[in-house]
C-alpha cells in the first residue's frame, strides 16, 4: 500500500465493508507494539462529541444568553 505525501492511504474495500465505514465515517488508529490498529469510531464517540465531553462543564463564567449574543454580536 502506498501512502501519499500528505500521509493518505486507500483503505481495500473489503475492510471498509467489514467495518462498516463509509464516506464520513470517523475511525481512528491506535498504536499497538509496532502495529498499527484501525477501528472505526461509534458515532457517539465523534470527535466533535468527544471535544464536547472534555469541555462541558469547564467554563467559569455565568452568563446568560443576552449577554453572550451581545458580546457576539459587538455590542457589550
Amino acid at each position: 500500500m502506498h501512502v501519499t505525501t500528505k500521509g493518505q492511504v486507500t483503505i481495500p474495500v473489503e475492510v471498509r465493508e467489514k467495518l462498516g465505514i463509509f464516506p464520513n465515517s470517523e475511525v481512528q488508529f491506535e498504536l499497538l507494539e509496532g502495529a498499527a490498529l484501525l477501528r472505526k469510531m461509534d458515532t457517539k464517540d465523534s470527535r466533535g462529541e468527544k471535544l464536547i465531553r472534555r469541555l462541558k462543564g469547564r467554563g467559569d463564567i455565568q452568563m446568560s444568553t443576552d449577554e453572550i449574543m451581545a458580546l457576539s454580536r459587538g455590542d457589550a
